[in-house]
């Protein structure tokens, strides 16, 4: 099996393909290659070491940039407090907690770009 990070409709997800004989060489189709992401060089997502299942995943509700982080790994938050802060169409747009929990993991940082349904970070 290989993994690939994959965006549908801006939101990424994490698959696993392999052939159907059970050999683990992924073939791409014909003139298409995956668009495998990687973080760059010298990003700093934050994690607490927490897997992320049975979190709550947070996502952005429109496209545009992290402008500030307010929360990081492993702070406590309750439904409604700000994880940080968007800048989209020349304005600030809090992205809140949806639940009350610690944060797990941040999966973006500031300057990044982010597209509307993009997970940006997780709480449990």
């Amino acid at each position: 099996m290989e993994t690939y990070i994959v965006r549908v409709n801006g939101v990424q997800y994490e698959v696993e393909i392999g052939k159907k004989d059970g050999s683990t060489q992924a073939v791409p189709a014909a003139g298409m290659q995956p668009d495998v992401q990687t973080a760059p060089a010298g990003a700093s997502v934050q994690d607490t070491g927490i897997t992320d299942e049975g979190g709550t995943d947070v996502e952005c509700g429109v496209a545009g940039k992290v402008w500030k982080m307010i929360a990081k790994a492993g702070d406590e938050l309750k439904k409604g407090d700000p994880i940080m802060v968007l800048e989209a169409m020349k304005m600030e747009i809090p992205i809140p907690a949806p639940v009350d929990g610690t944060v797990r993991t941040i999966v973006v940082n500031e300057g990044d770009p982010v597209e509307a349904g993009q997970k940006v970070a997780v709480i449990g």
